[in-house]
């Protein structure tokens, strides 16, 4: 039981930096991109408290693990981003979007290249562990369902009709995201990141 609970709690922390890394890359980008706003609320920061969200960062993990879901998900609260201060709004918007999975890509290709050499020590199950998070955290936010960051993308690149309509959808994702997860449709996120962690440790 002590080994369960040290494990859960393992990969708590784990997951709660992964997604502290995504949010701030979306600050770093929207920095870079003219957007001094994130940098200002101190949402720049490894720091977990300014970026912890109640729901999404502790009762959500929490409750996924009670329900024993297949998929451990949480997010951190969301860093704010002023788009009128973009230099270029389409480029702001996508390169903002596209930041934070891509993060946590960079950051589970190195995870995965690091496990190959500690393979078989208690670390290497902690970078097994960590890269399998950040790469189904990164897929799980390109879907194009609002507000995932790849609805982000694809809101500027939709005509205006079309776009309003996309945004509508916002208030209904969770429950799209929830039902998706329930009925199966996510079950590819895990054969997809063992791939690609199996790819990179063997490079």
């Amino acid at each position: 039981m002590i080994k369960t609970i040290t494990e859960t709690l393992i990969f708590v922390v784990i997951l709660l930096f992964s997604v502290i890394l995504h949010e701030v890359a979306h600050g770093y980008a929207a920095l870079r991109n003219g957007d001094p706003t994130a940098k200002y609320m101190g949402r720049l920061t490894f720091n977990p408290i300014p970026h912890i969200d109640p729901i999404g960062t502790i009762l959500l993990p929490f409750l996924l693990v009670i329900l024993k879901f297949p998929i451990l998900i949480g997010v951190a609260k969301p860093v704010p981003i002023n788009p009128y201060y973009f230099r270029n709004y389409k480029v702001g918007m996508i390169t903002v979007g596209l930041s934070g999975p891509i993060s946590n890509i960079l950051f589970g290709i190195i995870l995965s290249f690091l496990y190959k050499f500690f393979s078989k020590s208690v670390l290497g199950e902690f970078l097994l562990i960590a890269s399998f998070i950040n790469f189904i955290l990164a897929f799980f936010n390109l879907i194009p369902i609002p507000p995932l960051d790849g609805s982000r993308v694809i809101t500027v690149l939709l005509p205006y009709n079309l776009r309003l309509f996309y945004e509508r959808i916002e208030r209904y994702g969770i429950f799209i995201v929830l039902f998706l997860a329930m009925t199966g449709f996510l079950n590819w996120l895990s054969p997809l990141s063992r791939s690609l962690i199996e790819f990179f440790s063997n490079l």
